[in-house]
C-alpha cells in the first residue's frame, strides 16, 4: 500500500452518487480505406489482448486505520472485459445517439473495490466511424494528464497498425518525485516558501485586484445538483479563434474565454437570468512542463478570470478578460510549481464549503464555471490505423458548480466538450448554438 496524496484523496473524500469525480473524453475515429465491418471488434480484440497492465492502472483505494481514502492498493489481478466494453448504438446511428450514450457512462460511480478507470468502444454510427469513450478517477490523474495519456497512444503514422493502450505505454523520460521521500521534500519546500508565498497573495490580494473567492455573483449554475450528466460537444476551426487572436493582439486561450463569456451571457439572458456583476470562471492551469511525461495524480494550478458577462460590447469584453487573466499570470510567474499550488488553494479555500450541500444555498459561490483549454495534437493523429477525427473532453460538474466548458486541440480544430448537471441547466446543447453566435460575434467586430 502507499499513502494517498492529499490533494488526490480530495478528489475521493468529495464523490458522492450526486458528484462522481472522473474526468472523461469521448473521441471519434474514421477507419482506415479498406477496413471492413468488423474494424471495431477486431479493434476490441486487440485491446483485450494487451493484457500488461501498469501500477497506476491497478490502483483503487484501500482502508487503512479505518479510513478508506487513505492510501492505494494494487490489484493483482484486472479482469480487462470488465474496464474495456464493446458497445453499440441502436439504428439509425446518429451523433445524438452517441453523445446521449457518453452521458448516461459518464453519469455512473467507477467502482472503487476495482482500478479506477473503464474504456468503451462505441461502434454503429451510420456513416462508419467508431468512438471511444474513456474515464478515469481524478484522483488518479488529472484532466491535461488524461488527455497526454491519450495522445501518446496516438500517432502520426497512417500506416501504423500497433495498438497502443492507455494501461501500458513505454516509459516517460521524466517522473516526479513520488513516496513520502518526495512528499516529505514537497512540504519542506513549501513551508520555506513561507515568505514569498505571503507577498505573493498580498499583491494577489490588494495590487492586482484579481477576481476573488466569493466575489463571484450567484447564478442558476451555482446550486445543488443530481447525479445525472448530459454532455454537448462540438468542434470549431481553430483558424477561425486565430484570425481574432491576431486582429486583436490577444492569446487563444483570451478568444475561447470571451467565446464562452459570450455564449454564457447569451445563455443566461435567454432564461432571464443574468447577474448585473460579471461571472467568475476558474481556470486551471497545469503545473507539468511540456517535457515532465510523468502523469500521476493531481498537478493543476488555478487563476480567476472576470468574464465580463455584464459587458455588452465583445471587444471590451475580450479586454476585460485579457486584462484578468494576465493580472492572474503575472503572479503566478514569480513563483515555484508548490508555491504555485499554495496560492491557488489560498485563493480557492472557500471551495470546500461547496462540498456541503447545505451551504450551497447561502454561501456566494467562489466562482461561477470552470473552463479549461486542455493542449491537443496539431498533426492529424491515427490509432491502430483509423484516424482521430475529434477529442471531445468530458469533465467534471460538482455541488454549487452545475456546468463545465473544457475543451482542447486536435490537428485543425478545437474540440468543445460541456458537461452539465441534467437536471440544473436545462437545454444544454443551446451553448454551443450560442458558442458559435458569439464567435461569430467577435469575428464581425475584429476581423
Amino acid at each position: 500500500m502507499e499513502f494517498i496524496a492529499p490533494v488526490d484523496a480530495v478528489f475521493l473524500l468529495a464523490e458522492s452518487r450526486e458528484q462522481p469525480m472522473h474526468v472523461g473524453a469521448l473521441q471519434l475515429f474514421e477507419p482506415p480505406e479498406g477496413a471492413g465491418d468488423d474494424f471495431a471488434a477486431q479493434v476490441h480484440d486487440k485491446l483485450l489482448g494487451s493484457t500488461d497492465v501498469d501500477p497506476r492502472f491497478r490502483k483503487h483505494p484501500a482502508t487503512l486505520f479505518g479510513a478508506p481514502q487513505m492510501a492505494w492498493t494494487y490489484a493483482e489481478e484486472v479482469e480487462l472485459d470488465y474496464h474495456v466494453r464493446r458497445l453499440a448504438l441502436p439504428g439509425p446511428g446518429r451523433m445524438h445517439q452517441l453523445v446521449d450514450l457518453a452521458s448516461g457512462l459518464h453519469s455512473s460511480l467507477l467502482d472503487r473495490h476495482r482500478p479506477l478507470w473503464e474504456f468503451h468502444l462505441i461502434e454503429g454510427l451510420a456513416d462508419g466511424r467508431f468512438a471511444l469513450y474513456s474515464k478515469m478517477h481524478h484522483a488518479l490523474i488529472d484532466g491535461v494528464s488524461a488527455q497526454r495519456l491519450l495522445r501518446r497512444t496516438l500517432t502520426s503514422d497512417p500506416a501504423s497498425s500497433a495498438t497502443l493502450v492507455p494501461w501500458h505505454l513505454p516509459r516517460g523520460r521524466r517522473r516526479a518525485a513520488t513516496g513520502a521521500g518526495g512528499a516529505a521534500r514537497n512540504l519542506v519546500s513549501a513551508a520555506a516558501s513561507g515568505a514569498s508565498l505571503l507577498r505573493a497573495a498580498r499583491t494577489a490580494l490588494l495590487r492586482q485586484q484579481l477576481s476573488l473567492p466569493f466575489a463571484a455573483p450567484r447564478t442558476m449554475f451555482n446550486v445543488p445538483i443530481g447525479g445525472a450528466r448530459r454532455a454537448a460537444v462540438r468542434s470549431w476551426s481553430l483558424d477561425r479563434l486565430q484570425q481574432v487572436k491576431k486582429a486583436t493582439g490577444s492569446t487563444l486561450n483570451d478568444v475561447v474565454l470571451t467565446m464562452s463569456a459570450g455564449a454564457l451571457r447569451r445563455y443566461l439572458i435567454e432564461r432571464d437570468a443574468l447577474p448585473d456583476k460579471p461571472l467568475i470562471a476558474m481556470v486551471p492551469m497545469s503545473l507539468r512542463g511540456e517535457d515532465d511525461e510523468d502523469t500521476n495524480g493531481v498537478k493543476v494550478g488555478a487563476v480567476l478570470c472576470n468574464l465580463g458577462t455584464d459587458i455588452a460590447d465583445p471587444l471590451d469584453r475580450l479586454q476585460v478578460v485579457s486584462a484578468s487573466m494576465r493580472d492572474g499570470k503575472d503572479i503566478y510567474r514569480t513563483l515555484s510549481s508548490n508555491q504555485t499550488m499554495a496560492l491557488s488553494a489560498l485563493m480557492l479555500s472557500p471551495l470546500a464549503l461547496n462540498l456541503v450541500p447545505a451551504l450551497i444555498s447561502w454561501t456566494n459561490p467562489t466562482f461561477n464555471i470552470v473552463i479549461s483549454n486542455v493542449p491537443g495534437p496539431r498533426e492529424p493523429m491515427y490509432w491502430n490505423g483509423a484516424r482521430l477525427d475529434a477529442s471531445y473532453p468530458l469533465s467534471i460538474p460538482f455541488d454549487g458548480q452545475a456546468v463545465n466548458i473544457t475543451l482542447t486541440s486536435n490537428a485543425d480544430n478545437l474540440d468543445f466538450g460541456l458537461v452539465g448537471c441534467r437536471r440544473s441547466v436545462p437545454q444544454l446543447p443551446r451553448l454551443l448554438d450560442h458558442l458559435e453566435s458569439s464567435l461569430a460575434e467577435l469575428e464581425r467586430a475584429a476581423v
